[in-house]
This record gives C-alpha cells, structure tokens and sequence, in this order.
C-alpha cells in the first residue's frame, strides 16, 4: 500500500478535506491518501509574506507525518516550501504547480494557467520561469480569494472559462492549469464547455507521486538537495 500525504499549507480545515476528498477520487488502487495542515499559520496563502510564513508549515508537517507517508504531496499553487522539503523529507515531495505545468506539457502545446487570486500570478509565474516554460505557458487570474473555494467551486466556472478562453484565442492556448488547489470540480465542466484538456494540479501531483514510489525513486541527495542533519532542525517553545 503506497501512502500519500496532500499536505494543505494553509490552516483551513475545510479547504483540506476538499483537496483530500478530490485526491481520493483519482488515487489509483493500492494507494491511500490523507491530508494534514498546520494548527498555526495562516488561513490562505495570496502573498509573499503569507508564503514565507506557510513553508515553515510545511516543514513542521513533513516531519510529523514522515513516519507514516511514502510520498508527499504540497497542494498550494506557487508549491510553497517545496524545495525546503525535500531536504527535510526522507521520501518524495510532489508540488502540485510542478506536476500540472509537466502534465500539461503531455498534452498540450501551448496552455495557461488560471489560478486566483490577481495577486498570485507571481507566484504561479515564478514555477512557470523556473522550469523553463515561459514560452509555452502564460498565466491569468480571476480575482477572488482562495476563501472563496471552501464549500465548492462551480460557481467560478463562468469566470474560470472566460479567463480561459481569452487566452485560448489570444495567446493560442490548447489546454488549461487550474492554478489553485480545491478546484477539481471545475475540471470535467470546463473541459467540455473549453473543448480542451483541463489540468488538476492535486490529481497529477498524486499521480506523480504514486509513480515515483512504484518505481522506486527518491530525491536525489547529491547535492542541490543534499539530507539536512536530522529531523529536529526545527526549534520550538519548551
């Protein structure tokens, strides 16, 4: 049995459950996934400042649950304090920005992300540059905010589509990133209204992830993520 934990880098309980819940649904047999989410931090992650403070998170995260998980999995678009958590972890860390942008590129040309809110494009475009993408990825926002995703999503579709098909025509785009995690049930409504493949980042993160372990491999520890000394790097309150 291969165990993933989506570790949600905010503190939202209910965005959690709905990113677990669509993670389970497109977990292959043989695979569990669970999720977890710090207790302390931030409610949403829409800037720099709430980044930095949602990676350490992740950490805290990464090393409460490593005992019990296979692979990681960061379900936070921007994949907040995944490079971080390599070094810390002793499995596998999938960031679900990574994942969707390298899933697109199977499938699709040229495509575009979509995430929310406004103020996140650098986020999103910072993992875009990074890879090397730039040229075949462009990246738009609606502008909501990300508490606008606990309960549900559908009632973004319209504005999901219309950013979406602006950029089909403008800027050729032939699939769609959902850039946020909790949007899976935009996926099979958007797809058949764009006529075009729609990306779910979570879902091709634990697909990833489930894929590595099948297979064996590991973070490289070579050097760019060479091992941290030991799990209690992190310093708390006595």
């Amino acid at each position: 049995m291969t165990r993933i934990t989506v570790l949600n880098p905010n503190t939202s309980a209910e965005l959690t459950d709905t990113i677990v819940a669509a993670a389970q649904r497109v977990s292959g047999p043989g695979v569990t996934v669970t999720g977890a989410h710090p207790a302390v931090g931030v409610p949403s992650v829409e800037s720099h400042a709430e980044e930095t403070v949602a990676a350490l998170g992740v950490l805290e995260q990464v090393v409460e649950h490593q005992a019990r998980t296979d692979a990681f999995v960061v379900a936070c678009f921007g994949d907040t304090g995944v490079q971080a958590a390599r070094e810390v972890a002793t499995c596998p860390v999938v960031g679900m920005t990574e994942a969707a942008l390298q899933t697109a590129c199977l499938v699709a040309h040229r495509f575009t992300v979509v995430t929310l809110p406004a103020r996140t494009i650098a986020h999103s475009d910072r993992v875009v540059q990074a890879l090397g993408l730039g040229h075949r990825c462009t990246v738009v926002a609606v502008d909501v905010p990300v508490a606008d995703l606990v309960g549900g999503s559908t009632h973004l579709l319209d504005a999901f589509a219309a950013a979406a098909r602006e950029q089909m025509t403008t800027a050729g785009a032939e699939a769609v990133v959902l850039g946020c995690a909790g949007l899976a049930d935009l996926v099979t409504p958007l797809s058949r209204d764009l006529g075009v493949p729609v990306v779910d980042g979570v879902a091709a993160a634990v697909g990833i992830a489930a894929g590595l372990v099948a297979m064996g491999l590991n973070t490289s520890r070579a050097n760019t993520f060479g091992a941290m000394p030991g799990p209690d790097y992190v310093v708390r309150p006595r």
